[in-house]
């Protein structure tokens, strides 16, 4: 069987898949009862500084599309409401009881030194394996210049990163913000300032919808509402673009990257992996289905990971990196055209009016046999796809590719008349 164990800048876990700083690992309670479970590690929901926050109620926003719950989870959650005493007490008890099994704090207090000096010795006596810095909170804790407030300025995220190098034995991984032009400005800073680790994505600011009974922003607190934090599946292709920027990176090279953003299956694990996370992060997931979806995350990972013959973590991160180009790199020659298979086809049109009013114009549409008929129209297809994505019978539709003479990308176009370089 395939080794799902990890070694994520020296934190060791029993398997990759870690529960984020998040509501499900704000206790004692909830924390050992994901051990249980199977989850290799946690992150413990961000401390601060004493006396704690208030939250608010409510604190979540859902989006549902086409009788899909929560593909998308908005969050106006503060960090830990409770006492930081009562915090590290229960980490200490945890990580004495599970000894096998990761265990990172997130941190987040002001932007001065002397602060983060008083907090680091108390996390660090717990015996927990490391610690997070929190620079992607975007609301709230941001307005009081903490997290994002932070995590978007360069600077910042290097002088404190470098802080907490200098004053903890703990390996400092950077939680970087999505809420930012150029992902790897802060990663590049954080690598200056000494970070063993980055986690990325942390939420992306959002308004989840509008309340039109009570013309407020959801969720709705008092009659009013307020921007939060945007997580759950759909971020998935934002965090695997970021992620994917910080594997290419030259600069970046052999940092490790922990993948955060709407991980909810074995089949999510593993493209994270591949576009270069070496330990997973999960929280809508776990909010949404419960801790015991690590069961089945664990096993198809697995099983898949035999499938492939990659005996472990390390032979399957960062696999897809080598072909996450830049686009001017692209084969300008290569080319696929649509084949419908008429089998299989339910002649429900789809492809047709999608082609047709949106796209090329490709898809013929007659009638055989006294029943709807369509073919597509091989001189007129430009191997678009949207015609495969529509149809609602899986492979209905295939890319069939054409055969080509060389390579030539946009760069060596002889009618382009500005050079990029690769």
């Amino acid at each position: 069987m395939a080794n799902l164990k990890t070694s994520f800048a020296g934190i060791k876990s029993p398997n990759p898949f870690w529960l984020a700083s998040a509501p499900p690992t704000d206790k004692e309670y909830n924390v050992r009862r994901a051990f249980e479970a199977g989850w290799g590690g946690v992150v413990w929901k961000t401390l601060g500084e004493d006396p704690p926050v208030v939250n608010v109620s409510s604190r979540y926003g859902s989006l549902d599309y086409n009788g899909a719950r929560m593909i998308g989870l908005n969050n106006i959650e503060l960090i830990s409401d409770r006492p930081l005493a009562v915090n590290i007490a229960e980490i200490k008890s945890v990580k004495r009881d599970y000894p096998d099994r990761a265990i990172i704090v997130s941190l987040m207090v002001p932007c001065q030194e002397e602060k983060w000096k008083a907090i680091l010795p108390i996390v660090e006596e717990t015996g927990a394996d490391g610690i997070e810095l929190n620079f992607g909170c975007p609301h709230g804790m941001s307005e009081r210049n903490m997290g994002a407030a932070v995590g978007q300025v360069p600077e910042y995220v290097e002088m404190v990163t470098r802080w907490c190098k200098q004053n903890t034995r703990m390996p400092v991984i950077v939680k970087l913000t999505p809420n930012i032009t150029n992902i790897l400005m802060p990663a590049r800073a954080a690598k200056r300032g000494g970070a063993d680790g980055v986690s990325l994505i942390n939420t992306i600011q959002s308004v989840i919808g509008v309340d039109l009974d009570a013309m407020a922003p959801m969720p709705v607190v008092g009659g009013k509402g307020t921007h939060g934090g945007y997580c759950g599946p759909a971020v998935k292709p934002i965090a695997l673009r970021m992620i994917g920027e910080i594997a290419r990176d030259p600069e970046m090279a052999g940092m490790p990257i922990s993948g955060i953003g709407g991980i909810g299956t074995w089949r999510d694990a593993a493209e994270f992996l591949a576009m270069g996370s070496t330990s997973l992060q999960v929280c809508t997931a776990a909010m949404h289905y419960g801790f015991r979806i690590v069961e089945d995350m664990v096993d198809g990972l697995s099983a898949w990971m035999d499938q492939k013959e990659y005996v472990d973590i390390p032979a399957v991160s960062g696999q897809a990196i080598q072909k996450f180009v830049p686009w001017n790199t692209l084969n300008l020659k290569f080319k696929t055209i649509a084949n419908i298979d008429q089998d299989a086809c339910v002649r429900c049109g789809l492809c047709h009016i999608a082609c047709e009013d949106t796209s090329h114009q490709a898809i013929s549409k007659t009638r055989v046999d006294g029943e709807r008929h369509y073919e597509v129209i091989e001189e007129e297809c430009v191997g678009c796809n949207l015609c495969a994505h529509v149809c609602p019978i899986d492979d209905c539709i295939t890319m069939e590719p054409q055969p080509e003479e060389g390579e030539l990308t946009w760069n060596q176009h002889p009618n382009n008349p500005i050079k990029i370089p690769a």
